[in-house]
């Protein structure tokens, strides 16, 4: 199929051609051009009979992640529809061009703040500031280090430290620390030209964990996060912090408790905060604990923000990892499960966070505690 670039597509005038976005759902999560249509030519006969409702006066320009994918369509898959293209770069291209010609940087922060403010407070700034207040995130005297990897939820949540500082009610400093793992220029200029266009001012510092991990063939995304945190809670004490913030979410907190159960044959969650057993006196926390990630897409949205999902050499096939080293087909299968499931429960997500709030002991066959196993004939 024929490749377009974006420059030459905005030439193009908007009502002359439709964009259809071929990903999965777990990476339209991260983010949409706008006006796009979601569809999958590939997932079946349905799909494809909606793309060939679709005008037949109008261009179609399909994207998936970074082109490949697309650019190996056959036009004549499409024979209603005279001119097809695939968008060069994909989404990810998409969002590069979006950020280079990004004008007025004041007015989109000041738009983003304000939202925090007004829009969003109840979604987004109120279950910061509870989880903050209930799980003693914050405390007197803290260095945070606010952990950025370029991303929606740590982009919000770098913005939300910023809010709760200007209310003075604690006394703590903050450090917005990005770590450049190996990125391309592409991927490091992008997290860079977002963070000044909010007005986060971020310092970078560099590793070689992406050549690192590129040699390891069993469980690359596992070994790659655990390096990253290492080398966060390592610079993070460095400059003086004695906490680091990660920005995972409530639904992360909700898929992670199913997928120990499904996967891993095990009870466990994402804590909101613990203390690292290798960086004495540090500790993490997860201030975004009960924030709804459709909250935070919300607000990306709001705002015409672009982020990328992940900048790793693992993801330039069109897939992505999670901070744990879950995969995006893991996830998604998951979230579909939940989904699913509050189809008939709409308590099914609060009932999975507050299930690991409500362990009775007396009821479990063995457990650990402290690295020891406990079994309940010990006591019979």
């Amino acid at each position: 199929m024929k490749e377009i670039t974006c420059e030459e597509m905005k030439k193009w005038q908007k009502d002359s051609y439709l964009l259809i976005d071929v990903r999965d759902e777990g990476l339209r999560l991260y983010g949409m051009i706008p006006g796009a249509l979601a569809l999958d030519p590939e997932a079946g006969e349905v799909e494809k009979r909606k793309i060939a409702e679709l005008p037949k006066e109008k261009k179609l320009v399909f994207y998936c992640e970074i082109g490949r994918r697309t650019r190996d369509f056959e036009e004549a898959d499409f024979p209603e529809h005279p001119e097809c293209f695939s968008l060069e770069g994909g989404y990810i291209g998409y969002v590069r061009s979006y950020t280079a010609d990004e004008k007025d940087r004041e007015d989109k922060q000041r738009i983003a703040e304000e939202s925090i403010r007004k829009k969003f407070h109840k979604q987004l700034f109120s279950p910061f500031a509870k989880a903050c207040k209930l799980y003693r995130l914050i405390e007197e005297g803290d260095h945070i280090a606010v952990c950025i990897s370029g991303g929606k939820d740590s982009m919000l949540m770098a913005k939300l430290f910023q809010e709760i500082q200007r209310h003075k009610h604690c006394n703590f400093e903050l450090t917005f620390l990005v770590m450049d793992p190996g990125y391309n220029a592409d991927n490091r200029q992008l997290i860079e030209s977002n963070a000044k266009a909010l007005g986060i001012p971020i310092t970078v510092f560099e590793s070689d964990i992406f050549d690192a991990v590129d040699t390891i063939e069993k469980s690359p995304c596992y070994i790659c996060a655990r390096m990253r945190r290492g080398y966060l809670y390592s610079r993070a004490k460095a400059l003086g912090c004695n906490k680091i913030a990660l920005g995972h979410h409530y639904d992360d907190v909700i898929e992670t408790i199913l997928m120990g159960m499904l996967h891993g044959a095990q009870i466990q969650t994402m804590m909101p905060k613990l203390h690292s057993t290798n960086f004495e006196g540090m500790e993490l926390i997860r201030p975004l604990y009960l924030v709804r990630e459709q909250d935070i897409c919300a607000w990306r949205d709001y705002n015409e923000l672009h982020f990328l999902q992940c900048a790793c050499h693992f993801t330039d096939t069109c897939s992505t990892c999670h901070e744990d080293g879950t995969t995006s087909s893991k996830r998604l299968e998951t979230k579909k499960l939940i989904a699913a499931l509050k189809k008939e429960n709409p308590y099914i997500e609060s009932n999975i966070f507050r299930s690991v709030e409500n362990v009775n002991v007396d009821t479990v066959i063995a457990y650990k505690k402290k690295g020891v196993r406990h079994h309940f004939l010990d006591e019979y």
